[in-house]
């Protein structure tokens, strides 16, 4: 029989994933929920263990992946409960021989309802409606009360056409909103016929979209994707959505295109600098910020760690991981 291996969960989540975890081995768990350990005490408890369940705040560089490689037993594999994973080093992981997971495909559906609810309370300036009755200024209807931006009938440009991308687009028919999508690899005819979606060139989204909805991943070719150039592009009474990843898009610049009207507005549940926020954002009435919680249904956020610890068992029972990163590591 096989020796127990040793796992350590870094964060509190999901009750159903810790006895998929017990069932193959020895559990060691953060179960303080909120707390997220500072990078040096991840790397004090990190070595020694065969799997590493990690989330999106921690950061598994190549410090804390030579530790883990470097110690008995070896680090094997880390398993990320998140469809991104740009917080680890998988370029180091695959030299060293570590497998890298990630959880994609069942946060998409919530993610879009994210999505479409955030351009919705920034159109219709829900969020600050909202804050104005519950100070007590609601003296009764007016003619021009929080009138906000046109959603049905409008022109919606997404930034990337993944599985979120197509899935807002299908959200967006109900409105009768014209799609139209950049992405750097264009889907076929059929596809674009199936979706409602019409393809344009980045420039094109840009001008021609009341929302721009961003769905692509974050890598070094998507660093500031969005940055001042892309912002004078777009219409005055344009309005940015955001739940991809923060640093896609230049938030000083951003800034600086709410401030001087080159934007409408904004809504954002992603941030550069994360957990951190650039303080200007926080006082303007025409943005709309959320705390990184386009996954946060009950749900979604189960199904997301239970696919997490089905990696590592699966890895454990000499198995392909069902959504390995770096499949070069298994040989």
């Amino acid at each position: 029989m096989a020796e127990r291996p040793k796992i350590l969960v870094t964060q509190k989540v999901p009750d159903p994933a810790y006895p998929l975890l017990e069932a193959i081995g020895d559990v060691e768990a953060n179960m303080e929920e909120g707390v997220i350990w500072p990078y040096e005490e991840l790397l004090r408890r990190g070595p020694g263990h065969d799997y590493i369940y990690s989330l999106l705040t921690d950061n598994i560089d190549a410090r804390f992946l030579e530790a883990g490689a470097a110690s008995t037993p070896r680090l094997k594999m880390v398993a990320n409960m998140a469809v991104g994973f740009n917080n680890i080093d998988v370029d180091a992981a695959t030299r060293l021989g570590i497998a890298v997971s990630n959880t994609p495909g069942v946060l998409s559906d919530t993610t879009a309802d994210l999505a479409f609810a955030l351009l919705m309370a920034t159109a219709r300036r829900i969020p600050e409606a909202e804050r104005f009755l519950r100070a007590g200024k609601y003296k009764g209807w007016g003619p021009l009360l929080f009138c906000g931006a046109e959603v049905h009938g409008s022109t919606l440009g997404l930034i990337g056409a993944g599985r979120i991308g197509k899935i807002v687009s299908k959200r967006a028919s109900g409105f009768d909103m014209k799609v139209i999508y950049y992405d750097v690899n264009r889907m076929p005819a059929e596809d674009e016929e199936k979706n409602h979606m019409t393809y344009m060139s980045m420039e094109e989204v840009l001008q021609q979209s009341d929302f721009v909805s961003i769905h692509t991943p974050y890598m070094p070719s998507t660093h500031h994707l969005i940055g001042e150039r892309e912002f004078h592009l777009m219409k005055p009474t344009a309005i940015l959505i955001n739940t991809a990843r923060g640093p896609i898009v230049d938030e000083k610049a951003l800034v600086n295109a709410l401030q001087t009207k080159t934007i409408a507005g904004a809504g954002l549940d992603v941030f550069e600098n994360e957990p951190a926020v650039e303080p200007e954002l926080l006082t303007m009435e025409n943005v709309v910020l959320l705390p990184h919680i386009a996954s946060a249904s009950l749900g979604t956020r189960t199904l997301m760690a239970t696919m997490a610890s089905d990696n590592i068992v699966a890895h454990f029972h000499g198995q392909r991981p069902p959504n390995i990163v770096n499949p070069e590591v298994l040989g």
